[in-house]
C-alpha cells in the first residue's frame, strides 16, 4: 500500500468518526433533563411518515418586564416516545401535571418533532377553581 492511499484511508476514516461523533451528539446525546409542570393543552398522535405523539403544557407565570410585571403563559412543546405515558396523558388534558423529560440537541422524525422527549409523569392534579392570579388594573 502506497503513502498515498495510507493517508487517503486515514483522512477517511477521522471524517467517518468526526460524522459518527456529529450525529451521536446531535441526536442521541442527552443534553438536559429535568421536570416542567402546568396545564397539559393537548396530546396528539400526528405525523405524515412517522406517526408520534405531540403535547403542549402551559405553564402561567409573571413576566418581569421594566415598566412592571405583567401576566404570560410560557408554552412547554414536548414529544412522547412510550405509548403508555401518551395514552395516559392523553387522559389528563386540562389538568396540572408534572413531567419528566429528556432534552436532545435534536429531533428525529421517528421520535418526534421536538427536542423534548417527556419519559415519565410524577404528579397529575385538578386545578383549584378560583385559584387563578387576580389581573389588577393599573391605577393612574
Amino acid at each position: 500500500m502506497s503513502t498515498k492511499s495510507k493517508v487517503i484511508t486515514i483522512v477517511v476514516i477521522v471524517l467517518l468518526l468526526a460524522a459518527a461523533a456529529f450525529v451521536w451528539i446531535k441526536f442521541f446525546f442527552v443534553f438536559g433533563s429535568g421536570v416542567k409542570a402546568g396545564e397539559l393543552n393537548q396530546i396528539v398522535y400526528k405525523g405524515w411518515v412517522w406517526k408520534t405523539y405531540e403535547g403542549r403544557l402551559i405553564q402561567a407565570g409573571f413576566k418581569g418586564a421594566k415598566g412592571g410585571g405583567s401576566i404570560q403563559s410560557n408554552e412547554f412543546n414536548f414529544s412522547v416516545v412510550d405509548k403508555e405515558i401518551a395514552d395516559s396523558l392523553m387522559r389528563c388534558s386540562g389538568k396540572m401535571v408534572e413531567l419528566h423529560y429528556k432534552e436532545y440537541n435534536g429531533a428525529l422524525p421517528w421520535r418526534g418533532m421536538q427536542r423534548y422527549i417527556v419519559d415519565g409523569i410524577l404528579s397529575v392534579s385538578t386545578p383549584v377553581p378560583g385559584n387563578t392570579i387576580p389581573i389588577v388594573a393599573d391605577e393612574e
